[in-house]
């Protein structure tokens, strides 16, 4: 195969720590180079050499399924070198502080740290203090803008834009950074976002986001072009905010009934994990409207276009 190399990247990423005051020209970056890594993954042997001599440490010190393999999988498809440090059995679990641990792996010359954690800001902490790249896989209930680039970048493949475009956000918002995420993100990009849930799991500050709060999820799903449903996040949660779980997939939940009564067609996405039954039926979610296992492609195809951005690197993609 022969390597041919691009244009050094218009726009520069120092850290990714979220879409919050991010431009419409950086996130228009990152998704034109995430469809560009996309083809990448299209090959036959699907790896470049973008990322040789960097090395990428991922830092999850909260359980991860999707988020961290598809990370350690964009990095390797970019010939990177990987660390995946857990935090059981580490120095952490002793008593370690966050900032000496990351210090100490810094010491060994890391290039770029990619960081889940459940204390929001803590990216941002980081970031602030040591000199290796930062890229936020989720902290606290702040944000998670890598799972909001790629239900953007689904959202402009299937549709073909996102200017204009009505985007409904379902579910829990008050406990998710992928809300907060989508929420800056499409409103950056031109779309208009509206947010539906129980009034218990709605954040007050939710209109100073830019998004309208609705309750009657049918009429959001008449407005709507595309649906993102949120999980459920009982983890987080106290009790009473919500009656039963079946009272919930029956005032909330996305089922083939609510979609049948639509004049339309409308896209599904779920970042995921989903809890079946209860925000979504498993035959929506395996349904012909349904675009949640593109969500997962494309979140790889994200994950390179971000590595990519903020290592400056040139680009091999022939």
């Amino acid at each position: 195969m022969t390597n041919s190399t691009e244009a050094k990247p218009i726009v520069k990423l120092n850290h990714l720590l979220g879409l919050d005051g991010i431009s419409r020209e950086a996130i228009t970056e990152i998704l034109d180079s995430a469809d560009t890594f996309l083809g990448v993954l299209e090959r036959p042997i699907p790896k470049v050499p973008s990322l040789r001599g960097v090395t990428v440490a991922n830092f999850f010190f909260e359980n991860s399924t999707r988020t961290k393999i598809s990370f350690e999988l964009a990095e390797k498809r970019m010939s990177a070198d990987t660390i995946s440090f857990a935090t059981s059995g580490s120095s952490v679990s002793k008593g370690e502080t966050l900032l000496d641990t990351v210090r100490n792996i810094e010491a060994m010359k890391i290039d770029v740290v990619v960081i889940r954690h459940s204390a929001s800001g803590a990216p941002r902490f980081l970031a602030d203090r040591i000199e290796s790249a930062v890229i936020n896989a989720g902290d606290g209930q702040h944000e998670h803008p890598t799972q909001g680039l790629l239900d953007m970048m689904t959202l402009r493949r299937k549709v073909g834009r996102l200017e204009g475009l009505n985007v409904l956000i379902l579910g829990d918002i008050a406990h998710s950074r992928v809300a907060r995420s989508n929420i800056h993100g499409l409103l950056a990009m031109g779309a208009n976002v509206k947010v539906c849930g129980p009034a218990t799991l709605m954040p007050r500050d939710i209109e100073t986001l830019g998004a309208e709060p609705i309750f009657d999820l049918d009429e959001g799903l008449e407005w709507c072009d595309a649906v993102n449903v949120l999980r459920l996040q009982l983890e987080r949660q106290k009790s009473g905010e919500i009656p039963s779980l079946r009272e919930y997939n029956r005032t909330f939940g996305l089922t083939r009934a609510r979609l049948e009564r639509l004049t339309k067609e409308i896209v599904v996405m779920h970042p995921g994990p989903m809890n079946r039954g209860v925000e979504i039926d498993s035959d929506v979610a395996d349904g012909p409207y349904s675009v949640i296992l593109n969500q997962v492609t494309h979140g790889v195809a994200v994950r390179m276009a971000v590595l990519y951005l903020i290592s400056g690197r040139e680009r091999f993609v022939e």
